[in-house]
């Protein structure tokens, strides 16, 4: 690989994975532009001129390439990316009952939340990658099985050094259990010891007695011990020797009720007594308890000797310290790693996992989270790592040069990578609200360019919208969908778009399209919306009069004939009705004019007469006939057209003049 002239060299574990993509196109010339998350939009960067053969025949193309998305595919990970969301967001709501309370354990709770969703997922993925059914699937499983173990391992880590740094900075009975907790090696050896016929004559039971004492599981070595039947009981007895050594063997922790100075005092009268019966030779009947005991007193040679049982520098460093300086302080571990770290010769050879580790024990958490992000080639472990370790006040001074901190840096990467994927955008748009310097630029960018498939997907960003009083993305959205909807002859659902967005030119052009799908066809489409569309209609005028008309419909179809025509009179004279539109009320006016009851007053009748005659004035004007606009004016009626219009005036004016006689004569009678 080449950039800018340089070549970069990469080790066989890191070579970059090539993507091939068949288009000759890409022969002129490739480039690309980023998409959302881990995505680019690769076109060829010349298109050849049109004089010129170039021997491509077919349209260049835009290829869509992602990577990093297998990941967030597997429902075992996006379960964890889900549940891990709600203690996320329950952090950023969590302040302390007073300004005097201590948040550390409510911190140290949430990150064992985080713990235990990191172990239930690493569980499933064990299992997934047991029951798979084929050798690739297996091995993808047992990649994410490594990289999720090793979360786990980090993480734990970093809560005991970072997030629960007890009062004095004393960590070892933390450590182990970090060490026993991750580490069950010891656990795998017993069990191959004890369900054999002679479990001390199994190659392994030393082994996990070694283990055992090694990190500090005192009750379960002792247990071991008393399966050896080799116990001469007739003379001195060494395994009990042995036994009482490992019983009054002393523990630092805060709930003792005893101070450092004193566990120190006693932890040195232990050991001192542990020398004195291994240099007095107790143990040199069996070797085998004699290095247990140079386990106890602390001999380096020992360490060295047995470094295969503990396998990694970190594993040696614990075992030592536990029996070298049990009250080592956090601060001081770091200088306790060179010499387990040369006793497996692997300064030169140090992997990520080892570089992230001895960082945090180093106090370097910028670093631990650089390695991190390499070694993890995805952002949701140091982004809640990072959010952790800010909400501790452990990241403060970690500021960046381009107007953020790493906290908000992190968060706004995991975020997008989650914004690009179908199902996750909305816990991605979560996690940006809780970004004050960039989160919201980063949301309104994702959310006015996420694919809108489905007018349900639709609905779902429009109310994470509003719910952020996004208006400009929102009117945007119920643009788009409305003008889909048109195209698609989907006139109801268009309107209802142009509803949402308040969109009073949008819902006047839809207004005419449903007057003329009326004119066309004799009726009305999407009904439901016409007859509730209620305050709505004031959106614009001939909305309100679509939402009119449709009533005057509706009480015509329930025959209530007189409300309708006093609302089919005030369309008219009220001049909310356009004006090409006039005729058509008239013509609805036909059957009211002849019904068996007198429906229309002698008043209403000249009133219609009125009209009438305005109509007949502008007959053969185009502004009547087909339109307000100057480009309606272009298209002028057939003759076949004006004949027919004619034949409508000369019914309406025939019923008008009857209604009128009727009217009269009714009227006489009545007084």
């Amino acid at each position: 690989m080449a950039a800018n002239g340089v070549e970069e060299d990469f080790d066989d574990a890191e070579q970059p994975e090539i993507t091939t993509i068949s288009d000759p196109h890409l022969q002129l010339g490739i480039s690309a532009q980023w998409g959302a998350g881990n995505q680019l939009a690769v076109h060829a960067a010349l298109h050849p001129r049109q004089d010129v053969a170039s021997g491509i025949q077919d349209s260049p193309q835009v290829h869509e390439v992602r990577w990093g998305t297998q990941e967030v595919n597997n429902p075992i990970i996006r379960k964890l990316i889900n549940e891990t969301h709600g203690t996320f967001v329950s952090l950023q709501h969590h302040q302390p009952e007073t300004t005097t309370t201590n948040r550390k354990p409510q911190l140290v709770k949430f990150s064992r939340n985080y713990r235990s969703v990191i172990r239930a997922c690493l569980m499933q993925l064990k299992q997934a990658e047991e029951s798979a059914r084929d050798e690739v699937t297996a091995e993808q499983y047992g990649a994410q099985v490594e990289i999720y173990s090793m979360v786990e391992l980090i993480w734990s880590l970093c809560e005991i050094l970072f997030v629960e740094s007890l009062p004095g900075g004393v960590v070892l009975a933390q450590l182990l259990d970090w060490v026993k907790w991750h580490f069950n090696e010891a656990d795998a050896y017993a069990r191959e010891a004890t369900t054999s016929e002679t479990p001390h004559l199994h190659d392994s039971y030393w082994s996990a007695v070694y283990l055992y004492i090694l990190q500090g599981r005192i009750d379960e070595s002792r247990k071991l011990l008393s399966l050896d039947t080799n116990r001469n009981m007739d003379v001195y007895d060494e395994y009990a020797s042995i036994d009482e050594l490992l019983r009054k063997m002393p523990f630092f922790t805060l709930y003792t009720g005893h101070s450092l100075a004193e566990f120190d005092m006693k932890w040195r009268h232990w050991q001192e007594e542990c020398r004195r019966r291994l240099s007095e030779g107790d143990f040199n009947t069996n070797k085998n308890l004699e290095t247990i005991c140079r386990i106890l007193c602390g001999d380096e040679d020992v360490f060295l000797e047995l470094k295969d049982l503990t396998e990694t520098w970190y594993q040696m460093l614990v075992s030592k310290l536990l029996y070298c300086n049990p009250t080592v302080k956090a601060f001081d571990l770091q200088y306790h790693v060179k010499a387990c770290i040369d006793a497996y010769d692997s300064h030169a050879t140090l992997g990520p996992l080892d570089n992230i580790l001895l960082a945090a024990i180093e106090f370097d958490l910028h670093q631990v989270i650089k390695e991190s992000s390499a070694l993890l080639a995805n952002w949701w472990f140091v982004a809640h790592l990072a959010d952790l370790l800010y909400q501790c006040g452990q990241l403060e001074s970690h500021s960046l040069n381009y107007g953020s901190n790493l906290r908000e840096f992190l968060l706004l990467d995991y975020a997008s990578s989650l914004m690009a994927h179908p199902s996750l955008w909305q816990v991605g748009a979560s996690y940006l609200d809780y970004c004050p310097e960039f989160g919201r630029y980063y949301l309104e960018f994702y959310l006015e360019r996420l694919p809108l498939q489905t007018e349900q997907k639709a609905l779902k960003v429009l109310r994470e919208c509003e719910k952020r009083d996004m208006k400009d993305i929102s009117h945007s959205i119920c643009k788009v969908m409305g003008v889909r909807a048109l195209r698609n002859e989907r006139l109801g659902s268009a309107l209802s778009w142009a509803l949402r967005s308040k969109d009073a030119s949008f819902a006047t052009f839809l207004a005419d399209r449903f007057l003329s799908e009326y004119s066309s066809k004799g009726g009305f489409s999407s009904l439901d919306l016409l007859d509730n569309l209620g305050t709505a209609m004031v959106l614009s005028d001939r909305l309100t009069f679509l939402g009119k008309y449709r009533e005057f419909h509706r009480l015509h179809e329930e025959r209530e004939f007189k409300t309708a025509a006093n609302l089919l009179l005030q369309l008219l004279t009220n001049r909310m009705a356009p004006k090409k539109f006039w005729l058509t009320l008239l013509t609805d006016a036909l059957p009211l004019l002849e019904s068996e009851e007198v429906v229309f007053s002698t008043q209403q009748t000249y009133e219609l007469m009125n009209c009438l005659e305005d109509i007949s004035l502008s007959f053969r004007s185009s502004t009547y006939l087909h339109g307000d606009t100057a480009d309606d004016t272009q298209l002028k009626p057939t003759k076949g057209q004006q004949e027919v219009e004619k034949q409508k005036l000369d019914l309406i004016r025939l019923a008008l003049a009857r209604n009128l006689a009727r009217a009269i004569l009714n009227e006489g009678s009545l007084e």
